[in-house]
């Protein structure tokens, strides 16, 4: 099952479930993926079955919604401050090696790069047995919901941004419960927007880097993630594609256990606050800017997985810049 949040055009916000690929069925009584989580937790049942139970009758259509601009990312919080985004990365088998050559000094060899060893760690320890711990990965901070982007919006890029390129990856969302325990409530498809010409400068500017917009969705996949994932990541300029290529995700792709990231984000004290809102991307191998594409204002970016149906679209947008004033009182 797949879920979408949307709003109708007075603005009151819902939650339907896709029937098909024109079809969105209305849920009643519940008005965010959040309000439904809660509802399963409280229960005690799954979001599948606090879905089925409160389907109504009502259908709207899927292509109305979405030319419109009412699609709303998979998961909002009333606060932003209180829906965190970050992420992990060299997570994905074949992903260290453009961020290794990104990283390579003239006298330095790439298999000998910071990014090439935590790779190599995660391979020969991010996969542990049952009730062992396996090595923590590289986890950054993106930021709150007020930087995640509506399927079909543009992808705000700052004015003292050196780069803007899209990242396909898988996020899982959580929701944190009366007791302080993650919830992990689904899975959508993601572009983690970066700016890797920051990061290629240093690789201690991976923070400065991850410090952008991103988005998810349009649909939320409820239930488990398979551990083979293929999609498509697309570029668009003036309507045509200028740059296209498979990636793949799930666990057979990667070096870590998705239990092994979690492990490692929610070990924190910091992230089990209840009632809040997590997005956690996992990660790629697939970059069009380590195939040598510098992304221009206005190219459209399309990330697609049969798997989490509808394909999610955003268009690169420049920001005005805006002075920094400090005060001192």
């Amino acid at each position: 099952m797949r879920l979408v949040q949307f709003k109708e055009t007075s603005g009151a916000q819902h939650v339907a479930v896709v029937e098909d690929a024109e079809t969105l069925l209305v849920l009643t009584g519940v008005s965010s993926t959040r309000k439904l989580a809660e509802i399963a937790i409280k229960e005690g049942t799954t979001m599948i079955a606090a879905a089925k139970s409160r389907m109504g009758e009502d259908r709207i259509s899927y292509d109305e919604v979405a030319k419109s601009g009412r699609l709303l990312p998979p998961i909002t919080h009333a606060d932003p401050a209180h829906f965190l985004v970050t992420g992990t990365g060299l997570t994905h088998l074949g992903s260290a090696s453009a961020r290794a050559n990104m990283h390579t000094s003239g006298n330095k060899a790439a298999d000998e790069t910071d990014s090439m060893k935590m790779f190599r760690m995660g391979v020969e320890g991010g996969k542990p047995k049952a009730g062992e711990t396996g090595v923590q990965p590289e986890w950054f901070y993106k930021g709150d919901g007020s930087i995640v982007a509506s399927p079909g919006a543009d992808m705000p890029s700052p004015s003292f941004a050196l780069d803007g390129s899209e990242e396909p990856e898988i996020a899982a969302v959580y929701v944190i419960d009366p007791d302080g325990n993650p919830v992990r409530i689904g899975f959508a498809i993601g572009n983690e927007f970066s700016d890797h010409v920051t990061e290629r400068q240093n690789y201690l500017y991976l923070a400065h880097s991850k410090l952008r917009a991103c988005s998810m969705g349009p649909e939320l996949l409820l239930g488990d993630l398979p551990s083979h994932v293929e999609g498509t990541s697309r570029l668009y300029r003036d309507g045509k594609v200028i740059w296209e290529k498979p990636f793949l995700s799930g666990e057979d792709n990667m070096s870590h256990t998705l239990a092994n990231l979690e492990y490692h984000h929610f070990k924190y004290d910091l992230f089990c606050r209840p009632g809040d809102v997590h997005a956690h991307f996992f990660g790629t191998a697939t970059l069009s800017f380590a195939d040598g594409v510098t992304t221009q204002d206005g190219d459209e970016f399309e990330i697609e997985s049969s798997l989490f149906g509808r394909a999610l679209r955003n268009r690169l947008k420049t920001q005005a810049a805006r002075k920094v004033v400090v005060k001192t009182i």
